[in-house]
């Protein structure tokens, strides 16, 4: 995607959230606007996939981060659209939900309140969770007669495995953000009121890495998801490789060397 495209991508207005670029902490956010319950509609699925591919190709961004207004993250998808929706608009929707996934970029979700159906989706599809205390995750589709429809349940069996991932999809059982650190679906529960500032300290952490080795990381790991073990291992050996030969590899091991930080460069 060209620079002229991210920047028109990126105008706005949008359907239901705002975008924030912050190029001096290389940070882009996207923020779910329509609160208290950040219900998401069938066309903005569509503009959140757009604006997290011209993110990932904006010069200025390291870290992408997916946040809401008010008490709730969203308590999940228009139900009446569902049925207005034709169904080649609803064979996209796990193709828009899994847009985080395919960023080359750190992606990180905060979550706080109800965090349900494409909202947990969209959060399941990030690299990093950040829950606050005040969240439940929920996939709730049993109560209307169907299943999770974006690649929920997938992505959560591989984070929990089939029996937990059972009780939550097949009874539509909602646990807390402490319950989810706990099983690993999070990376971190803290206090509601310190929900912004743990994602900013993991957004500061992440510009701390070598753009180049994090996306390297990223692809990989999601890349050998599926592989056997010796696969993946075949994989992370070629990465290493190309690794070894990069500037910020060359700069990471001087640094180390003269007991310096070192500045990478993503090149």
């Amino acid at each position: 995607m060209d620079l002229d495209t991210v920047h028109r991508t990126l105008e706005g207005p949008f359907d239901g959230f705002q975008v924030h670029v912050d190029a001096g902490r290389e940070r882009g956010d996207i923020v779910l606007g329509r609160p208290p319950l950040n219900v998401i509609s069938m066309p903005q699925r569509d503009e959140l996939r757009a604006v997290f591919e011209a993110l990932d190709a904006h010069p200025d961004v390291r870290v992408i981060v997916l946040r809401a207004e008010g008490e709730h993250f969203s308590s999940g998808g228009d139900i009446k659209g569902f049925l207005e929706a034709s169904p080649e608009h609803v064979s996209h929707l796990a193709w828009n939900v899994a847009a985080p996934e395919r960023c080359n970029k750190p992606v990180i979700a905060a979550n706080r309140g109800y965090c349900f159906g494409v909202g947990f989706e969209l959060s399941l599809a990030c690299d990093f969770r950040i829950a606050s205390e005040t969240c439940r995750y929920a996939l709730p589709e049993q109560r209307l007669g169907q299943i999770p429809g974006s690649g929920g349940s997938a992505r959560l069996q591989k984070l929990i495995g089939v029996a937990r991932t059972k009780n939550m999809v097949m009874r539509a059982k909602r646990i807390t953000g402490a319950d989810a650190h706990d099983w690993g679906i999070v990376a971190d529960c803290v206090a509601d009121g310190e929900l912004e500032a743990a994602t900013d300290a993991l957004v500061e952490e992440l510009r701390g890495f070598s753009p180049l080795a994090q996306r390297t990381a990223k692809r990989l790991l999601n890349d050998g998801e599926n592989a056997s073990l010796a696969v993946a291992i075949e994989m992370e050996g070629h990465c290493y490789s190309r690794l070894r030969t990069s500037d910020d590899f060359r700069e990471g091991v001087e640094a180390f060397g003269e007991k310096r930080p070192p500045e990478f460069r993503g090149c």
